[in-house]
């Protein structure tokens, strides 16, 4: 087929645009960022695209509650469009603001393939102010999710003030059933972090960092693979510059883990 079409959404207070295009791009998608008014107007479709992203920040502010108004914006004026995307069997990934966003349409967790009914929620970090800092992160390999197929465990940064994933118990318990928990906080040797801070950042019930709906197909975040687009973005890369220069260890080959999510999406229309 043609070259996969990934729209990563723009707008009011979102900030994470040009690393995530440039992480489709480095995955070897065509990217292009599109405003949520070109989207709502109709100057742009969603039928040009296989793949969208609701990207980092603070859209509208968080005035409201994280991702709240662009959520009801987006539900009121284009829902119908962004559940015949998912229907359609496309892709949609949701990172920091845009899982917030995701969870508030309704689009996650799609239990029983209703993608309009809110059962979960994003909340407040327990340490009581905003977390800027890399964690670990072990992979559900059992899911269905698209975005980390062949993934075990991966280093991502965390850049957010609400953050906390919390649900009642029935609903937790399906999500576990479904195998829907994709990835989990954990601590550097890859055992649970059992909520410890600062291993889990924001106090996620069962360490949750992200879930996907049933198909695996549509995928929240909160941590950013986008900001992993290259091996000097970890914060330990001179020391592994250093090695390089001292014969101790080899250059990283292929693409950085962070890039591997977004390439899964588009081997997904490749493979």
């Amino acid at each position: 087929m043609s070259r996969v079409n990934a729209l990563v959404l723009t707008g009011y207070g979102l900030n994470c645009d040009l690393e995530t295009a440039h992480a489709f791009e480095r995955a070897g998608a065509q990217a292009h960022r599109v405003h949520i008014n070109a989207l709502i107007d109709g100057s742009v479709s969603l039928d040009q695209f296989q793949i969208m992203a609701f990207i980092g920040g603070f859209s509208w502010g968080d005035d409201h509650g994280a991702g709240v108004i662009q959520a009801v914006r987006m539900r009121t004026r284009i829902g119908e469009r962004l559940t015949q995307f998912i229907e359609q069997g496309r892709l949609v990934i949701g990172i920091c603001n845009g899982f917030q966003c995701l969870v508030n349409l309704g689009l996650l967790p799609g239990l029983d393939g209703d993608y309009t009914r809110r059962s979960v929620a994003l909340t407040y970090n327990d340490c009581g102010n905003f977390r800027n800092d890399w964690v670990h992160l072990k992979m559900n390999t059992s899911s269905p999710c698209v975005f980390t197929k062949g993934m075990e465990s991966i280093e991502l940064p965390v850049r957010h003030g609400e953050g906390k994933f919390f649900t009642d118990n029935a609903i937790y318990q399906q999500l576990a059933a479904n195998q829907q928990i994709v990835l989990r906080y954990a601590l550097p040797d890859g055992r649970p972090a059992r909520g410890v801070f600062p291993h889990n950042p924001n106090g996620s019930m069962d360490d949750i960092a992200g879930i996907c709906d049933p198909t695996g197909r549509v995928f929240g975040l909160m941590p950013h693979p986008e900001a992993y687009n290259h091996w000097t973005n970890h914060p330990q890369w001179t020391r592994l510059k250093e090695n390089l220069q001292r014969g101790l260890a080899e250059k990283p080959k292929g693409v950085v883990p962070g890039v591997r999510v977004f390439k899964n999406a588009v081997n997904y229309f490749i493979d």
